[in-house]
C-alpha cells in the first residue's frame, strides 16, 4: 500500500477538482492554498460579476464560498457533496476588490462534516460568512494504491 501524507492527498485532490471544475474556471476563481479540511479561494470582481445594483452579485459570492467549502471537504480523498449551506452577507463587494474565501472544518463526525468560510477583501472587509454542511457518498478521487 502507498502511504502518501495528508497534505499530498489533499493536493492531489484538489489537482484533480479544478482539471474538472468548469464553472470555477469560468468564473474566474483561483485555489490559493489546500490543506487537510481547509481551502483558501480568490476571485478579483470584474465587471461580469457585477449584479443591477453595480455590486459583486451574490450568487457570485456564494460560487466562491462553496467552492472552497468544497475543495476543504473533498480533501482526505472521499467524494463529498454538499448536505445544505447558509450564507449571510455582510457588506458589499465593489468592482476591482480580491475577494478570499477561507474555509475551515469545524466539525466532522462519521460521514458528517461542519465548514466555515469567511469571504473578506483584501483590506480584510468581511463580505460574507457562509456555513457549509456536508455528506460522504461513495467513492473516492483518486486510487491511493497507484502511483
Amino acid at each position: 500500500m502507498n502511504r502518501i501524507s495528508p497534505q499530498h492527498r489533499a493536493e492531489r485532490v484538489a489537482a484533480r477538482m479544478l482539471k474538472h471544475d468548469k464553472a470555477a474556471a469560468d468564473l474566474g476563481l483561483s485555489l490559493e492554498r489546500i490543506a487537510p479540511g481547509q481551502a483558501s479561494m480568490s476571485l478579483t470582481v470584474a465587471p461580469r460579476h457585477l449584479n443591477g445594483h453595480d455590486i459583486c452579485h451574490g450568487g457570485v459570492i456564494f460560487t466562491l464560498a462553496d467552492t472552497a467549502f468544497a475543495f476543504a471537504c473533498n480533501s482526505y480523498n472521499q467524494v463529498v457533496v454538499a448536505q445544505h449551506n447558509t450564507i449571510s452577507f455582510m457588506a458589499p463587494a465593489q468592482l476591482g476588490d480580491v475577494l478570499t474565501a477561507e474555509a475551515k472544518e469545524t466539525a466532522k463526525e462519521g460521514r458528517n462534516g461542519i465548514y466555515d468560510v469567511r469571504v473578506s477583501t483584501g483590506t480584510g472587509r468581511l463580505i460574507a460568512h457562509f456555513r457549509g454542511c456536508s455528506r460522504v457518498i461513495q467513492g473516492a478521487h483518486f486510487d491511493e494504491n497507484e502511483g
